[in-house]
Protein backbone atom coordinates (compact mmCIF):
# COMPACT_ATOMS: atom_id res chain seq x y z
CA UNK A 1 0.00 0.00 0.00
CA UNK A 2 1.29 3.45 -0.92
CA UNK A 3 1.50 6.29 1.65
CA UNK A 4 -1.54 8.55 1.97
CA UNK A 5 -2.93 11.18 4.31
CA UNK A 6 -6.21 10.81 6.18
CA UNK A 7 -8.68 13.52 7.21
CA UNK A 8 -12.06 13.20 8.91
CA UNK A 9 -14.62 15.75 7.73
CA UNK A 10 -16.77 17.23 10.49
CA UNK A 11 -19.32 18.67 8.07
CA UNK A 12 -20.13 18.90 4.37
CA UNK A 13 -18.14 22.13 3.95
CA UNK A 14 -14.96 20.45 5.15
CA UNK A 15 -15.64 17.43 2.96
CA UNK A 16 -16.20 19.52 -0.15
CA UNK A 17 -13.10 21.63 0.49
CA UNK A 18 -11.00 18.47 0.72
CA UNK A 19 -12.71 16.94 -2.31
CA UNK A 20 -12.04 20.06 -4.35
CA UNK A 21 -8.35 19.63 -3.58
CA UNK A 22 -8.40 16.06 -4.89
CA UNK A 23 -9.26 14.09 -1.76
CA UNK A 24 -11.07 10.80 -2.18
CA UNK A 25 -14.20 10.26 -0.11
CA UNK A 26 -14.43 7.14 2.05
CA UNK A 27 -17.13 5.87 4.41
CA UNK A 28 -17.47 2.10 4.87
CA UNK A 29 -14.32 1.51 2.83
CA UNK A 30 -15.37 -1.98 1.73
CA UNK A 31 -14.25 -1.41 -1.87
CA UNK A 32 -11.68 1.38 -1.83
CA UNK A 33 -9.51 -0.11 0.90
CA UNK A 34 -9.32 -3.41 -0.99
CA UNK A 35 -8.25 -1.60 -4.15
CA UNK A 36 -5.62 0.33 -2.23
CA UNK A 37 -4.20 -2.88 -0.82
CA UNK A 38 -3.91 -4.25 -4.34
CA UNK A 39 -2.36 -0.92 -5.49
CA UNK A 40 -5.10 -0.54 -8.09
CA UNK A 41 -6.10 2.72 -6.39
CA UNK A 42 -3.41 5.07 -5.04
CA UNK A 43 -5.15 8.10 -3.55
CA UNK A 44 -2.94 10.69 -1.93
CA UNK A 45 -5.65 11.81 0.50
CA UNK A 46 -8.62 10.00 2.02
CA UNK A 47 -11.50 12.08 3.33
CA UNK A 48 -13.62 10.23 5.88
CA UNK A 49 -17.24 11.38 5.46
CA UNK A 50 -18.82 8.92 7.89
CA UNK A 51 -19.72 11.74 10.32
CA UNK A 52 -21.86 13.63 7.79
CA UNK A 53 -25.66 13.75 8.37
CA UNK A 54 -26.62 11.63 5.36
CA UNK A 55 -28.17 8.65 7.15
CA UNK A 56 -31.92 9.19 6.82
CA UNK A 57 -34.48 7.16 4.90
CA UNK A 58 -37.68 9.07 4.22
CA UNK A 59 -40.88 8.39 2.34
CA UNK A 60 -41.50 11.42 0.11
CA UNK A 61 -44.83 13.24 -0.05
CA UNK A 62 -45.49 11.72 -3.47
CA UNK A 63 -44.94 8.19 -2.16
CA UNK A 64 -41.37 7.64 -3.30
CA UNK A 65 -38.26 7.01 -1.22
CA UNK A 66 -35.18 9.06 -0.44
CA UNK A 67 -32.22 7.12 0.96
CA UNK A 68 -29.24 8.98 2.38
CA UNK A 69 -25.87 8.14 0.85
CA UNK A 70 -24.42 7.01 4.21
CA UNK A 71 -27.25 4.64 5.09
CA UNK A 72 -25.75 1.17 5.33
CA UNK A 73 -26.89 -1.58 2.99
CA UNK A 74 -28.17 -3.54 6.00
CA UNK A 75 -30.20 -0.58 7.30
CA UNK A 76 -31.77 0.09 3.92
CA UNK A 77 -32.64 -3.56 3.35
CA UNK A 78 -34.35 -3.86 6.74
CA UNK A 79 -36.22 -0.54 6.63
CA UNK A 80 -40.00 -0.98 6.77
CA UNK A 81 -40.65 1.67 4.14
CA UNK A 82 -38.17 0.13 1.71
CA UNK A 83 -39.54 -3.39 2.22
CA UNK A 84 -43.15 -2.24 1.87
CA UNK A 85 -42.81 0.10 -1.08
CA UNK A 86 -40.00 -1.49 -3.11
CA UNK A 87 -39.14 -5.09 -2.15
CA UNK A 88 -36.88 -5.21 -5.20
CA UNK A 89 -34.44 -2.91 -3.38
CA UNK A 90 -34.39 -4.96 -0.19
CA UNK A 91 -33.92 -8.17 -2.14
CA UNK A 92 -31.10 -6.73 -4.26
CA UNK A 93 -29.31 -5.52 -1.13
CA UNK A 94 -29.70 -8.80 0.74
CA UNK A 95 -28.30 -10.73 -2.21
CA UNK A 96 -25.38 -8.35 -2.64
CA UNK A 97 -22.83 -9.35 -0.05
CA UNK A 98 -22.14 -11.03 3.27
CA UNK A 99 -23.87 -9.72 6.38
CA UNK A 100 -20.61 -8.23 7.64
CA UNK A 101 -20.10 -6.23 4.45
CA UNK A 102 -23.73 -5.06 4.39
CA UNK A 103 -23.30 -3.69 7.91
CA UNK A 104 -20.36 -1.55 6.78
CA UNK A 105 -21.01 -0.67 3.13
CA UNK A 106 -23.08 2.41 2.32
CA UNK A 107 -25.64 3.10 -0.38
CA UNK A 108 -23.47 5.78 -1.97
CA UNK A 109 -20.42 3.55 -1.91
CA UNK A 110 -22.35 0.63 -3.36
CA UNK A 111 -23.25 2.44 -6.56
CA UNK A 112 -19.72 3.87 -6.79
CA UNK A 113 -17.99 0.49 -6.50
CA UNK A 114 -15.64 -0.54 -9.27
CA UNK A 115 -15.68 -3.67 -11.38
CA UNK A 116 -14.62 -7.09 -10.14
CA UNK A 117 -12.88 -7.85 -13.46
CA UNK A 118 -9.78 -9.86 -12.54
CA UNK A 119 -7.68 -8.06 -15.15
CA UNK A 120 -8.63 -4.69 -13.66
CA UNK A 121 -7.52 -5.90 -10.23
CA UNK A 122 -4.29 -7.45 -11.51
CA UNK A 123 -1.86 -4.56 -11.89
CA UNK A 124 0.35 -6.67 -14.16
CA UNK A 125 -2.44 -7.05 -16.76
CA UNK A 126 -3.38 -4.60 -19.50
CA UNK A 127 -6.51 -2.66 -18.51
CA UNK A 128 -7.79 0.55 -20.07
CA UNK A 129 -10.03 1.18 -17.08
CA UNK A 130 -7.05 1.19 -14.71
CA UNK A 131 -4.46 2.60 -17.14
CA UNK A 132 -5.97 4.30 -20.21
CA UNK A 133 -4.36 3.23 -23.48
CA UNK A 134 -2.80 0.04 -22.14
CA UNK A 135 -5.30 -2.33 -23.78
CA UNK A 136 -7.89 -4.82 -22.55
CA UNK A 137 -6.56 -8.23 -21.54
CA UNK A 138 -10.08 -9.59 -21.10
CA UNK A 139 -10.88 -9.28 -24.79
CA UNK A 140 -8.58 -12.16 -25.71
CA UNK A 141 -8.39 -13.64 -22.21
CA UNK A 142 -10.85 -15.56 -20.05
CA UNK A 143 -14.02 -13.46 -20.30
CA UNK A 144 -16.75 -15.80 -19.01
CA UNK A 145 -17.95 -13.26 -16.46
CA UNK A 146 -17.72 -10.21 -18.69
CA UNK A 147 -20.37 -8.06 -20.33
CA UNK A 148 -22.28 -8.77 -23.52
CA UNK A 149 -24.13 -5.43 -23.54
CA UNK A 150 -22.74 -1.90 -23.63
CA UNK A 151 -19.19 -3.01 -24.37
CA UNK A 152 -16.61 -1.19 -26.45
CA UNK A 153 -13.24 -2.01 -27.97
CA UNK A 154 -11.71 -0.46 -24.85
CA UNK A 155 -13.57 -2.34 -22.10
CA UNK A 156 -16.06 -5.11 -21.45
CA UNK A 157 -16.13 -5.26 -17.65
CA UNK A 158 -19.49 -5.61 -15.92
CA UNK A 159 -20.78 -3.28 -13.23
CA UNK A 160 -20.96 -5.35 -10.01
CA UNK A 161 -23.74 -3.65 -8.02
CA UNK A 162 -27.04 -5.50 -7.49
CA UNK A 163 -28.62 -2.42 -5.95
CA UNK A 164 -27.78 -0.43 -9.07
CA UNK A 165 -29.87 -2.82 -11.17
CA UNK A 166 -32.92 -2.18 -8.99
CA UNK A 167 -32.30 1.58 -9.08
CA UNK A 168 -31.99 1.48 -12.87
CA UNK A 169 -35.28 -0.42 -13.19
CA UNK A 170 -37.08 2.05 -10.90
CA UNK A 171 -35.57 5.06 -12.70
CA UNK A 172 -34.02 6.56 -9.59
CA UNK A 173 -32.29 9.91 -9.24
CA UNK A 174 -28.88 10.55 -7.66
CA UNK A 175 -28.58 13.75 -5.61
CA UNK A 176 -25.16 15.41 -5.60
CA UNK A 177 -23.50 18.24 -3.72
CA UNK A 178 -20.36 19.89 -5.03
CA UNK A 179 -18.36 23.10 -4.97
CA UNK A 180 -20.88 24.60 -7.42
CA UNK A 181 -23.93 23.61 -5.38
CA UNK A 182 -26.57 20.89 -5.60
CA UNK A 183 -27.73 19.01 -8.64
CA UNK A 184 -29.62 15.82 -9.47
CA UNK A 185 -28.86 13.22 -12.13
CA UNK A 186 -31.08 10.50 -13.51
CA UNK A 187 -29.55 7.19 -12.52
CA UNK A 188 -29.36 6.25 -16.20
CA UNK A 189 -26.98 9.20 -16.69
CA UNK A 190 -24.96 8.72 -13.51
CA UNK A 191 -23.12 5.52 -14.48
CA UNK A 192 -21.23 5.78 -17.77
CA UNK A 193 -20.71 3.17 -20.47
CA UNK A 194 -17.02 2.67 -21.24
CA UNK A 195 -16.85 3.95 -24.81
CA UNK A 196 -13.28 5.16 -25.39
CA UNK A 197 -12.89 6.42 -21.79
CA UNK A 198 -13.56 3.39 -19.55
CA UNK A 199 -11.56 4.99 -16.73
CA UNK A 200 -14.40 7.53 -16.30
CA UNK A 201 -17.18 5.52 -14.67
CA UNK A 202 -19.53 8.12 -13.17
CA UNK A 203 -20.72 11.53 -14.32
CA UNK A 204 -19.28 13.20 -11.24
CA UNK A 205 -17.59 16.57 -11.23
CA UNK A 206 -14.44 17.19 -9.22
CA UNK A 207 -15.18 17.20 -5.49
CA UNK A 208 -18.84 16.20 -5.83
CA UNK A 209 -20.39 14.13 -3.09
CA UNK A 210 -23.40 11.81 -3.33
CA UNK A 211 -25.96 12.92 -0.73
CA UNK A 212 -28.93 10.66 -1.49
CA UNK A 213 -30.62 8.34 -3.92
CA UNK A 214 -34.30 8.98 -4.61
CA UNK A 215 -36.79 6.51 -6.05
CA UNK A 216 -39.83 8.21 -7.58
CA UNK A 217 -43.37 7.21 -6.74
CA UNK A 218 -44.80 4.51 -8.99
CA UNK A 219 -48.49 3.66 -9.53
CA UNK A 220 -50.00 1.28 -7.00
CA UNK A 221 -50.48 -1.59 -6.59
CA UNK A 222 -46.89 -2.36 -7.54
CA UNK A 223 -45.22 -5.74 -7.25
CA UNK A 224 -41.47 -5.94 -7.53
CA UNK A 225 -38.60 -8.34 -7.01
CA UNK A 226 -34.99 -9.18 -7.79
CA UNK A 227 -33.58 -12.46 -9.08
CA UNK A 228 -29.85 -13.17 -9.13
CA UNK A 229 -28.21 -16.10 -10.92
CA UNK A 230 -24.66 -16.93 -9.84
CA UNK A 231 -22.19 -19.79 -9.85
CA UNK A 232 -22.82 -20.59 -6.20
CA UNK A 233 -25.59 -19.75 -3.76
CA UNK A 234 -23.26 -18.19 -1.21
CA UNK A 235 -21.85 -14.67 -1.63
CA UNK A 236 -20.97 -14.24 -5.31
CA UNK A 237 -21.41 -11.70 -8.08
CA UNK A 238 -24.13 -12.17 -10.70
CA UNK A 239 -23.79 -14.00 -13.99
CA UNK A 240 -27.18 -12.51 -14.77
CA UNK A 241 -29.86 -10.81 -12.72
CA UNK A 242 -33.24 -9.20 -13.26
CA UNK A 243 -35.05 -6.42 -11.40
CA UNK A 244 -38.76 -6.26 -12.23
CA UNK A 245 -41.57 -3.96 -11.07
CA UNK A 246 -45.11 -4.36 -12.46
CA UNK A 247 -48.24 -2.28 -11.96
CA UNK A 248 -51.17 -4.54 -12.78
CA UNK A 249 -54.72 -3.19 -12.53
CA UNK A 250 -57.88 -4.82 -13.81
CA UNK A 251 -55.88 -7.83 -14.95
CA UNK A 252 -53.81 -5.68 -17.35
CA UNK A 253 -50.19 -4.52 -17.04
CA UNK A 254 -50.32 -0.73 -16.86
CA UNK A 255 -46.65 -0.05 -16.14
CA UNK A 256 -43.53 -2.21 -16.34
CA UNK A 257 -39.97 -1.51 -15.21
CA UNK A 258 -37.26 -4.07 -16.05
CA UNK A 259 -33.47 -3.99 -15.83
CA UNK A 260 -30.71 -6.60 -15.94
CA UNK A 261 -27.39 -7.02 -14.16
CA UNK A 262 -24.31 -9.16 -14.65
CA UNK A 263 -24.46 -8.72 -18.42
CA UNK A 264 -23.83 -5.03 -19.04
CA UNK A 265 -21.02 -2.57 -18.50
CA UNK A 266 -23.69 -0.65 -16.57
CA UNK A 267 -27.02 -1.87 -15.16
CA UNK A 268 -28.99 -2.54 -18.31
CA UNK A 269 -32.51 -1.13 -18.71
CA UNK A 270 -34.72 -3.24 -20.98
CA UNK A 271 -37.21 -0.83 -22.63
CA UNK A 272 -38.18 -3.28 -25.40
CA UNK A 273 -39.46 -5.69 -22.76
CA UNK A 274 -41.27 -2.90 -20.94
CA UNK A 275 -43.04 -1.85 -24.14
CA UNK A 276 -44.00 -5.44 -24.95
CA UNK A 277 -45.70 -5.83 -21.55
CA UNK A 278 -47.77 -2.65 -21.40
CA UNK A 279 -51.48 -3.21 -22.03
CA UNK A 280 -51.17 -7.00 -21.95
CA UNK A 281 -52.65 -9.57 -19.60
CA UNK A 282 -50.14 -11.61 -17.61
CA UNK A 283 -49.48 -15.06 -19.04
CA UNK A 284 -46.64 -17.52 -19.43
CA UNK A 285 -46.72 -16.85 -23.17
CA UNK A 286 -46.34 -13.11 -22.61
CA UNK A 287 -43.36 -13.53 -20.28
CA UNK A 288 -41.57 -15.77 -22.77
CA UNK A 289 -42.21 -13.49 -25.74
CA UNK A 290 -41.20 -10.35 -23.86
CA UNK A 291 -38.05 -11.96 -22.48
CA UNK A 292 -36.98 -12.74 -26.03
CA UNK A 293 -35.85 -9.11 -26.25
CA UNK A 294 -33.56 -9.36 -23.20
CA UNK A 295 -30.33 -9.81 -25.14
CA UNK A 296 -31.10 -7.44 -28.02
CA UNK A 297 -27.82 -5.96 -29.22
CA UNK A 298 -25.65 -8.42 -27.31
CA UNK A 299 -22.00 -8.81 -28.36
CA UNK A 300 -20.87 -12.12 -26.83
CA UNK A 301 -17.21 -13.06 -26.64
CA UNK A 302 -15.30 -16.32 -26.68
CA UNK A 303 -16.38 -17.56 -23.25
CA UNK A 304 -19.57 -15.69 -22.34
CA UNK A 305 -22.00 -16.45 -25.17
CA UNK A 306 -24.12 -18.48 -22.73
CA UNK A 307 -25.12 -15.26 -20.97
CA UNK A 308 -27.56 -14.26 -23.72
CA UNK A 309 -29.74 -17.33 -23.22
CA UNK A 310 -29.28 -17.27 -19.45
CA UNK A 311 -30.42 -13.65 -19.37
CA UNK A 312 -33.60 -14.47 -21.31
CA UNK A 313 -34.43 -17.27 -18.91
CA UNK A 314 -33.67 -15.12 -15.86
CA UNK A 315 -35.92 -12.30 -17.05
CA UNK A 316 -38.70 -14.69 -18.01
CA UNK A 317 -38.57 -16.37 -14.61
CA UNK A 318 -38.67 -13.10 -12.73
CA UNK A 319 -41.50 -11.66 -14.84
CA UNK A 320 -43.49 -14.78 -14.11
CA UNK A 321 -42.72 -14.63 -10.38
CA UNK A 322 -43.55 -10.94 -9.96
CA UNK A 323 -46.49 -11.18 -12.33
CA UNK A 324 -48.05 -13.86 -10.17
CA UNK A 325 -48.42 -16.74 -12.63
CA UNK A 326 -46.17 -19.21 -10.80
Amino acid sequence: MHPFTYARAADTREALDAGRRGGRYIAGGTTLVDLMRETVERPETLVDISALPLREITVTKSGGLRIGALVSMAEAAAHRGVRALYPVISQALELSASAQLRNMATIGGNIMQRTRCTYFRDVTADCNKREPGSGCAAREGFNRGHAILGTSDSCLATHPSDLAVALAALEATVHLLGPDGERALAFADFLLKPGSTPNREQALRRGELITAVEIPAHPRPLKSGYLKVRDRQSYEFALTSAAVALHIRGGVIREAKVAAGGVGTVPWKLPAIERALIGERPSDRLWAEAAGHAADGARPLTHNGFKAELLKRTVERQLSTVGGTT
